[in-house]
């Protein structure tokens, strides 16, 4: 059984109606996608800014609402009626960990939250746990009298990993936890991570836009582009061995020590309109290999070799 299961998911933004004229249709932010997380497996999601990462990262934790689609965990379909009974089982760290935390309370007020919603502990059952998942994170005791300006950015993504810990989830989202870190301490981070991975029996979505990173830390990862899932894939092949030319255009666009800088092949450089989506496959206007069916009919997501997914109608050569 996988610890997570996304079907059909969906997130459209309505638009306010103008003052003159028909009401225009939303904003369709994440178009239905479909996957599944393995218990103990980090499946890296991708793709460029306004791809619908951070807001499919939202619904899985219950900060935003599905339009549409159901999500499961652990067999059992999740909802935000009983927002603990969700708390207790995934958790979100944010991509900036100041901003993350309340600037009014303690850290040790930060840390108790979680305790005191989702578990009802006691005081001394509280300390005790603060103080485990501290020692956890290669934090001091000390530090949980303090106020989150106090610290450093790594220092502060720590405590937001730790504040995640506390309710002692199954699955951890990750939003790009280290892109507001100096590269040694993004280095510490993911040494941290895949530690507490392993002693915890946790599993990942890391969710970026570092394909380095991702393709170091992931076993699997998931290509968003325009809020729809292309390609799915093993890390280790998924940018070696693309099926997707959008795959190819990021794994291209990556600076690679020794390689020259030089512009992917591409027929252009502008997203489509989220107010006016096109026909057919999204990726048309930028993909070499676009055809007239390209334009019409959108892809399914196919398999492509082992172990391996696209949605393209002229996939590359494996």
């Amino acid at each position: 059984m996988p610890a997570l299961k996304v079907d059909g998911l969906a997130k459209t933004f309505p638009l306010k109606k103008p003052l003159f004229g028909p009401a225009r249709p939303g904003v369709r932010a994440v178009r239905p996608v479909s996957f599944q997380v393995e218990t103990g497996e980090t499946l890296g999601v991708v793709g460029e800014s306004g791809c619908g990462k951070s807001t499919l990262a939202r619904m899985l934790v219950g900060l935003l609402e599905p339009s549409e689609g159901t999500i499961e965990i652990a067999g059992k379909a999740q909802d935000t009626a009983d927002p603990a009974a969700f708390g207790k089982l995934i958790q979100y760290v944010f991509q900036d960990p100041n901003s993350s935390l309340n600037p009014r309370k303690t850290i040790r007020q930060v840390m108790e939250a979680p305790l005191k919603r989702l578990h009802a502990m006691s005081g001394p059952d509280r300390d005790r746990r603060i103080s485990e998942i501290f020692a956890s994170v290669n934090l001091r005791d000390e530090f949980l009298g303090r106020y989150p300006h106090e610290f450093s950015g790594g220092q502060a993504q720590r405590i937001g990993i730790a504040r995640a810990l506390a309710a002692d989830p199954r699955i951890i989202v990750l939003d790009e936890p280290v892109s507001a870190l100096d590269v040694s301490v993004q280095a510490q981070v993911l040494n941290l991570l895949a530690d507490l991975k392993s002693r915890f029996g946790l599993t990942y979505l890391f969710i970026t836009h570092d394909l380095a990173v991702v393709e170091a830390v992931s076993d699997r990862i998931v290509v968003l582009y325009f809020g729809a899932v292309v390609e799915i894939g093993k890390a280790e092949s998924i940018f070696a061995n693309p099926r997707h030319p959008y795959t190819k255009l990021l794994a291209d666009s990556a600076p690679v020590v020794g390689r020259p800088l030089t512009a992917p092949e591409q027929k252009g450089t502008e997203l489509p309109d989220p107010l006016n989506p096109p026909p057919g496959c999204a990726f048309a206007g930028r993909c070499p290999r676009a055809t007239d069916l390209c334009r019409v009919q959108d892809p399914d997501l196919k398999p492509m070799g082992e172990d391996q997914l696209a949605a393209c109608h002229h996939p590359l050569e494996g």
